[in-house]
């Protein structure tokens, strides 16, 4: 294999192993929330706000799994 392959083979391994994680976490995420909802719709906006803010720090993972494959790519 040539160096520009291996490369390309670096970048999917990085960006599929890295959004593997924060995909399982989100969808965790919301799973829980929509079962706190359920339990006490009294809260929502509450449980709402929280769930958010998680996924928004989960998907910062992932993101950092993309600019890692990005940095392989082009460098």
């Amino acid at each position: 294999m040539d160096v520009e392959t291996m490369r390309l083979l670096a970048t999917a391994i990085a960006i599929g192993v890295g959004v593997f994680g924060p995909g399982i976490g989100i969808g965790m995420i919301g799973a829980a929330a929509l079962g706190g909802i359920a339990r006490n719709p009294e809260a929502t906006s509450k449980i709402q706000t929280n769930m958010v803010l998680a996924i928004a720090f989960a998907e910062a993972l992932g993101i950092y799994a993309l600019v890692v494959a990005l940095i392989l790519k082009f460098t």
